[in-house]
């Protein structure tokens, strides 16, 4: 990582860094929606919080799985649901609209970019809001089964408090899940509704990877924001972008896979920095 002026706070760094690069693309992570109450996986070490979120196989070859993961789900889901973007979210699409940054890939399903109104958002993730049956590819509005799991399984709304939940709409729930009953897909009669999002073990698809690419290809410089990069899918953009002389800032509290490869590394919340940067 290269060395910043000691004279110079974390604030003047960053702008520093957007004054001599006109077009920043950002990368985002959880920690840039741990302000709007979305909890992260991620210590500021790197390492694991909770539990690991589910495999893609596992989910599909399990139908204990399946049974844990939605019960969780009709927890956990509503705090996601409902959270609205802060501060970092508003600040990022203030500076896509002053012309400073080019657009945002981002690594989480929660939709606060587009709410926020940012306009050339990657999904890189996909959106938790939906689910698709992956027998017949119908999709739905992910709150339309929730209602349906709700109706099926009605003693497990006594377990929806707020301290449960977990990121992406799951909770931190261990008990039975065996008599939690799972609908198929009505469309076709027995699919497998999963969320429309790249879980653990799947690969982001093609088109996305290069709509994020084209993305970097717009821009002069790279910000990643909330990040630990411990997941290959966001940091091989880190590692495109060195590769191409791209510089790349950080504003992340806590390690990241990254370090070594920075321009500049910020560690201050999210939320307060951007603010002052787009208003400033």
């Amino acid at each position: 990582m290269h060395a910043v002026n000691p004279s110079m706070t974390g604030m003047q760094a960053l702008e520093a860094f957007f004054s001599r690069h006109a077009r920043v693309a950002v990368l985002s992570g959880a920690g840039i929606s741990t302000a709007s109450g979305i909890p992260d996986y991620r210590d500021a070490s790197g390492d694991w919080k909770r539990s690991p979120p589910v495999q893609h196989r596992t989910f599909m070859t399990s139908l204990a799985a399946r049974q844990r993961y939605w019960a969780r789900a009709l927890i956990g889901f509503r705090v996601l649901n409902e959270a609205t973007p802060n501060l970092a979210h508003h600040a990022v699409a203030e500076l896509e609209r002053q012309g400073k940054v080019a657009g945002v890939i981002t690594q989480n399903v929660d939709g606060l970019h587009q709410r926020a109104g940012s306009r050339r958002v990657i999904d890189l993730h996909g959106r938790a809001g939906l689910v698709v049956c992956m027998s017949c590819g119908a999709r739905q509005m992910r709150h339309a089964l929730h209602g349906e799991l709700a109706r099926r399984n009605p003693r497990w709304l006594d377990a929806a408090r707020a301290d449960l939940a977990a990121p992406d709409g799951d909770a931190d729930l261990e008990t039975d899940f065996s008599s939690f009953d799972v609908p198929d897909c009505d469309y076709c009669g027995n699919g497998i509704w999963k969320p429309d999002v790249v879980f653990f073990g799947d690969n982001v698809p093609t088109r996305v990877v290069k709509d994020a690419y084209a993305l970097l290809e717009d821009s002069d410089a790279l910000l990643v924001v909330g990040s630990s990069l411990m997941v290959y899918s966001g940091f091989r953009f880190v590692q495109a972008s060195v590769r191409e002389q791209r510089p790349v800032a950080c504003l992340n509290l806590g390690r990241t896979r990254g370090d070594e490869l920075f321009t500049l590394k910020v560690e201050a919340p999210a939320a307060e920095v951007l603010h002052a940067l787009a208003w400033s």
